[in-house]
């Protein structure tokens, strides 16, 4: 992350050695394209360096590297010339769901899956046409989504979660969620009642 610490590292962190050489990545977080890609253009070529001698490279990404994980840009540029093995995580949505103590989808639910960061209008039509709803990267876009999900009468069907699985994590009704969230946040909402619930 731009100039911050890697939160994959600071999991990982007991597990590397001390001697372990490490390649930082310096990832601005924007939705302007160059910035993020010169950085990804940088580390993978680094990493290729490393590749060519013949050792292995790790690269951490919390939750699941092909969803919304960052490694996927890495991938894309070093697949179609070394062999890459890709170790599935347990992502955000499965974390969170086991956190909150409710079933996310059942039998023919249908998940959609939704960045916090969407326009309200898009927010709004995709969540209104859902039947179960995850909202990743909630952050500071939490004042908008309560919005959207207020207008639509959902509040009380949504789950705010912060940092699942961490010890500081916070899992409470949408109604109680405090006014600002991290980064690392989610709301779940159910819509529908399973009958075999």
């Amino acid at each position: 992350l731009a100039g911050g610490d890697s939160f994959a590292r600071a999991i990982a962190a007991d597990l590397i050695g001390p001697n372990v050489r490490e390649i930082r990545m310096d990832v601005p977080m924007t939705t302007a394209c160059e910035p993020a890609r010169a950085a990804y253009d940088k580390g993978a070529a680094e990493i290729a360096k490393v590749l060519e001698t013949g050792e292995n490279v790790a690269c951490l990404c919390e939750g699941g590297p092909f969803f919304y994980g960052s490694f996927m840009y890495l991938n894309a540029r070093l697949t179609n010339r070394f062999t890459v093995k890709v170790v599935p995580g347990v992502t955000s949505i499965t974390a969170c769901a086991a956190e909150s103590g409710r079933p996310l989808v059942a039998r023919n639910e249908r998940l959609t899956v939704l960045p916090g960061p969407m326009d309200e209008a898009t927010l709004r039509n995709r969540i209104a046409g859902a039947e179960a709803v995850a909202i990743m990267k909630v952050g500071r876009h939490l004042p908008k989504i309560r919005a959207v999900l207020d207008d639509l009468g959902l509040t009380d069907s949504a789950t705010y979660i912060e940092r699942a699985t961490l010890p500081e994590q916070v899992v409470v009704p949408l109604s109680q969620a405090p006014e600002k969230a991290p980064y690392f946040s989610m709301i779940l909402l159910t819509k529908g009642a399973d009958p075999w619930l």
